[in-house]
């Protein structure tokens, strides 16, 4: 069962639909400042009718007090006041790096996953899979692959030992 991971920025339950259920939602609504509670608890429900996870992005401590299945930390989130905070035992959060520095601030963060960026999306963060492979050897956390993932390269992800990828254009 291979787990993935997409990154939404609008609700929308026709995409949402189209999942199976070992994809977990993660809404991030970087466009916004004002935080839209209402909004995360409609997804959350929507996603639980459906049994998919659903985690929201860079706001732990509204993650945690609206019960939600875990947290996503950006790679420029590089805060620790969240070991603070008590977690459910199911509650698991997740976050992405995309060199050897920010997985160590990943590590240092008790992140349970570390999303490692990118493997196929040619940008400055540009790793290929074969970086992809040395790079997710330098830490013990499970890593996922992100970043330019599309049903064209889908089959590449199996030269990597964990072919778990999280987002976005490749869900819609």
């Amino acid at each position: 069962m291979i787990n993935k991971y997409y990154f939404i920025n609008k609700f929308d339950t026709n995409i949402i639909d189209k999942q199976c259920k070992q994809t977990t939602i993660i809404y991030r609504n970087y466009n916004s400042k004002k935080i839209d509670q209402d909004l995360i608890l409609k997804i959350k429900k929507y996603c639980k009718k459906n049994k998919v996870k659903f985690y929201l992005s860079n706001h732990i401590k509204l993650a945690i007090q609206l019960d939600l299945d875990g947290a996503y930390i950006p790679s420029f989130n590089k805060s620790t006041k969240h070991l603070a905070f008590s977690l459910k035992k199911k509650f698991n959060i997740i976050g992405s790096a995309h060199d050897i520095k920010e997985i160590r601030a990943k590590e240092t963060q008790n992140v349970n996953t570390i999303f490692i960026s990118s493997i196929f999306k040619k940008n400055k963060n540009y790793l290929g899979i074969n970086k992809f492979k040395l790079i997710s050897k330098l830490t013990k956390k499970k890593v996922v692959a992100l970043g330019g993932i599309s049903k064209n390269n889908e089959k590449k992800l199996k030269l990597l030992n964990n072919p778990e990828f999280a987002g976005i254009s490749y869900f819609e």
